[in-house]
C-alpha cells in the first residue's frame, strides 16, 4: 500500500471511530434525557440529568459553612442580591476590633441589614482593639503595633474600596492608599545595624546554605497534617537559624524558634510572591497615619452613619447555647455593662460574632519613669475568658488554653518613643539616609539591631504619625523580641525598664555617644512602654481543632471572628485576616451570595516558585545545585529537551537558566 494509500486508511478509521463515538454519544445523551424526564416528561435541571453539559455549573456551590471562594474581577466587582429576610434579622458582634467592625460593615454593605439593627458590644471605652493609636496626655504618644500590608490582601481592599475617605472627599480609603503609596513608595535603606549604628550590610542577601535551603524548600512542601503540634526549632537547624533570611525573618513577623511549624510554613507560601522584597520591604505598603486614624475612625464613621448601634463598657463574659442533635443555637449573651451583671436573649434570627482572643489583650502600659510591671495599668476585655467559656460548652468551639497557657513564649513589648527637639535626629538620619521629618517614607519598615541583646527592632512612619502631632516632634515604633534578656546598656531585661531606660538602650544601639545618652534620653525624648503577654499566642505550635472555625460545625447563628479562628490557607497576625474571617462569618450566616475571594495563588503560579527559588539563593539558580551521584549528569540532557520551547522562555525570565548551561 502506497503512503498515500495508507494516511486514507488511517483518516477514514479515525472518521469511522468518530462516527460511531458520536453516534454513541448521542444515544447516551438521549438516554439521560429521557431519564431526567422522568414520568412528568420534562427536562431535569441544568448540569444534573438535563440535556446539555455545563462545565461551570458547580463552581459557585456553597460549602457547608454557606459561602463559596472566587477570584478575578467578575465577582470583586458584583453587589449581591438582598438576602431573604434579612429586615427580621439582628446582630450582636462581641469587641470592636478590626475584625468586628469589618463584619458590621460587610452586614451594611452586602447583607443589607438594618444600621439600627446591628449592635456592637465593646468592653472598652474606645473602638479598634489592636489597631490603636492614641495621644495619652499623662503618657504621651502610643503606638503598641503597626500594620504592614500589599497589593493581595484581597478582602481588605473589597472592604475599603467601601469606606469613605476622612482625609479626601469624595475618594475611598482604598483610593487614598493607592495614591499615596503610589507617590511615595516604601523601601528601606537600610535594613538592620550591628556596631551601634553601623550599617550591617546585609545588602539584599540571604546568605543560606544549600542545607538551609533544602530545609525550606522541605518545609513547604510538607502537609498541614505533618506540621501540628511542631515547633519551627523541630523543622529547621542552624543552617536557617544563623543565616540572615532568619534575621529578616523572625524581626519581620515576630517569629520565635518554639513557635509553630505549620504557621511558618503558611507565611513562606502566603507571601512566596514576596520573596524579593523581604531583605528591603519593597513589598510593603503603609497607611498615611496610624492604623486607628487611618483604618479604624474611618469604619466608625461608616456605620454611625448607617446607624449602628455602638455600645462601650459592655464586657461580654460568655454566650449560652442550645446544643440539640448537633444543632447549635446560641440562645443568651451574658455581660456586664458599666459593671451591672446582664443579659440578651436570642432567637435565631439573631446573629452572633464572637472575635475569640485577643493578641493585645492584658497590655500592661508604662510611662517615661514607670516600667511595665508591679502596679502599672493593665487594661483588659476579658476576652481569653469568654472564649474559655464557649469552649465548654463544644469540642467545635476550640481549644483557646493551647494559645494563652504560657506568656514566657508569646509575649514582646513595645515602647513609643517621641523625639522633643533636634538633637537625636542626625543619628537617625545617618542611618535611615532620609528626613524624619519630610512627611514621606523614613526607614521604610524596620531597622534590626543585629547585635542587641533584646533583638531590638525600630521603625519611623511618615510623620506625623498622627494627625494633631506637633510638627517638630517624631514618633519612634521600638519593639524588643527577648524581654527577659539584660541589655547592653541598661544591663537589664526590658521588661523591668521605664521609658527612659528604653529610650536609651535604643539611643546606644544607633550610635549616640555614651557620654550624651542619659541627657538625651531625659529630656530630649519621652517614652511609652508596652508590654503584651499574648502577642504571638496565634504562633503557638497547634493541631487541628484547636482554632475553631469561622462557622463552627452545627451552629445556625454564631461564628467566630478573627485571629483565633480557622480560614484556609491564609496567615494571622494580619489585617487580611482579619477581615477575611469577617467576610466569612458575614456571608456564610447571612446566606450573602458572594463569592469570598480566595487567598492569593502565588503558591500555584510556576513563575513565582522559581523566581523566589533564585532570590532564596541570592541569585544562584536551583540548576546550579549539586546533587548526589548520577543525578547530576542528567541536568543536560534534560535542558536540552526543553530548548525552543516555553519552558526554555519561562526558565530564563525567571533567572533559572543561564547560557552557560546549555
Amino acid at each position: 500500500m502506497s503512503k498515500k494509500n495508507t494516511r486514507l486508511a488511517v483518516i477514514s478509521a479515525v472518521a469511522a471511530g468518530a462516527g460511531a463515538a458520536a453516534v454513541i454519544a448521542k444515544k447516551s445523551r438521549n438516554r439521560k434525557t429521557e431519564e431526567g424526564r422522568g414520568k412528568s416528561g420534562k427536562s431535569g435541571e441544568p448540569g444534573e440529568s438535563g440535556s446539555f453539559r455545563n462545565t461551570e455549573l458547580g463552581k459557585q456551590k456553597k460549602n457547608s459553612r454557606g459561602i463559596y471562594y472566587s477570584k478575578g474581577n467578575y465577582e470583586a466587582f458584583a453587589r449581591p442580591e438582598k438576602p431573604e429576610g434579612v429586615e427580621e434579622k439582628s446582630a450582636y458582634i462581641v469587641g470592636s476590633g478590626l475584625a468586628s467592625l469589618a463584619a458590621a460593615c460587610f452586614l451594611v454593605r452586602d447583607g443589607q441589614m438594618p444600621g439600627s439593627h446591628i449592635h456592637i458590644l465593646e468592653a472598652m471605652d474606645v473602638a479598634g482593639g489592636a489597631c490603636d493609636g492614641i495621644f495619652d496626655p499623662g503618657r504621651g504618644y502610643v503606638m503598641r503595633g503597626g500594620r504592614e500590608m500589599e497589593d493581595h490582601f484581597e478582602c481588605l481592599w473589597d472592604l475599603f474600596r467601601s469606606i469613605p475617605s476622612l482625609e479626601k472627599p469624595g475618594a475611598s480609603v482604598l483610593d487614598e492608599f493607592y495614591w499615596l503609596n503610589k507617590h511615595d513608595p516604601n523601601y528601606s535603606l537600610c535594613r538592620a545595624t550591628v556596631n551601634r549604628g553601623e550599617d550591617a550590610h546585609t545588602d539584599g542577601r540571604f546568605n543560606l546554605s544549600q542545607k538551609g535551603c533544602m530545609e525550606i524548600v522541605k518545609l513547604f512542601m510538607t502537609k498541614d497534617e505533618d506540621l501540628y503540634d511542631k515547633t519551627i526549632e523541630d523543622v529547621f537547624d542552624e543552617e536557617v537559624f544563623e543565616s540572615t533570611f532568619w534575621l529578616y525573618w523572625r524581626t519581620m513577623f515576630a517569629f520565635e524558634n518554639w513557635h509553630s511549624a505549620l504557621e511558618m510554613k503558611l507565611y513562606f507560601q502566603r507571601f512566596l510572591h514576596h520573596i524579593s522584597g523581604l531583605p528591603d520591604f519593597s513589598a510593603l505598603k503603609f497607611t498615611r497615619y496610624n492604623q486607628y486614624e487611618s483604618l479604624i475612625l474611618p469604619m466608625q464613621k461608616y456605620l454611625e452613619e448607617a446607624g449602628v448601634d455602638f455600645q462601650f463598657h459592655t464586657e461580654v463574659t460568655n454566650v449560652i447555647f442550645d446544643i440539640k442533635d448537633g444543632k447549635k443555637t446560641a440562645r443568651m449573651i451574658e455581660c456586664r455593662v458599666k459593671g451591672v451583671e446582664t443579659g440578651i436573649s436570642l432567637t435565631e434570627n439573631d446573629l452572633v460574632f464572637v472575635t475569640n482572643g485577643c493578641c493585645t489583650e492584658g497590655t500592661i502600659y508604662g510611662d517615661q519613669n514607670h516600667a511595665p510591671n508591679g502596679d502599672a495599668e493593665v487594661r483588659t476585655s476579658g476576652c481569653w475568658n469568654l472564649w474559655k467559656n464557649i469552649a465548654k460548652q463544644d469540642a467545635v468551639f476550640g481549644r483557646p488554653e493551647k494559645f494563652c497557657s504560657d506568656v514566657t513564649k508569646t509575649n514582646w513589648e513595645s515602647a513609643t518613643v517621641t523625639t522633643l527637639d533636634d538633637r537625636i535626629l542626625p543619628y537617625i538620619t545617618n542611618i535611615c539616609k532620609r528626613d524624619p521629618r519630610s512627611g514621606q517614607v523614613v526607614t521604610g519598615g524596620i531597622v534590626s539591631c543585629k547585635d542587641s541583646s533584646w533583638l531590638m527592632s525600630w521603625t519611623i512612619n511618615r510623620q506625623g504619625q498622627f494627625k494633631e502631632q506637633e510638627p517638630e516632634k517624631v514618633c519612634v515604633w521600638v519593639y524588643g523580641l527577648f524581654t527577659d534578656v539584660p541589655g547592653d546598656y541598661v544591663k537589664k531585661p526590658m521588661r523591668e525598664c521605664t521609658g527612659k531606660e528604653i529610650t536609651e538602650e535604643w539611643l546606644y544601639h544607633i550610635g549616640v555617644p555614651e557620654t550624651e545618652i542619659p541627657e538625651l534620653a531625659e529630656h530630649s525624648a519621652v517614652c511609652v512602654p508596652t508590654m503584651m503577654p499574648y502577642i504571638t499566642a496565634f504562633f503557638m505550635p497547634r493541631t487541628k481543632g484547636d482554632r475553631p472555625d469561622v462557622i463552627p460545625d452545627g451552629c445556625v447563628n454564631f461564628a467566630f471572628l478573627g485571629q483565633f479562628a480557622e480560614t484556609p490557607r491564609d496567615t494571622v497576625f494580619t489585617t487580611e485576616y482579619s477581615v477575611r474571617t469577617a467576610m466569612e462569618a458575614v456571608y456564610g450566616l447571612l446566606g450573602v451570595d458572594r463569592g469570598v475571594p480566595e487567598v492569593w495563588g502565588s503558591v500555584y503560579d510556576i513563575r513565582e516558585l522559581l523566581r523566589s527559588s533564585v532570590c532564596l539563593m541570592d541569585g544562584k539558580s536551583p540548576l546550579e545545585i549539586e546533587l548526589p551521584g548520577p543525578l547530576n549528569a542528567l541536568k543536560k540532557p534534560l535542558l536540552k529537551l526543553v530548548k525552543g520551547t516555553v519552558i526554555e522562555k519561562v526558565l530564563r525570565e525567571q533567572g533559572v537558566l543561564k547560557d552557560s548551561m546549555l
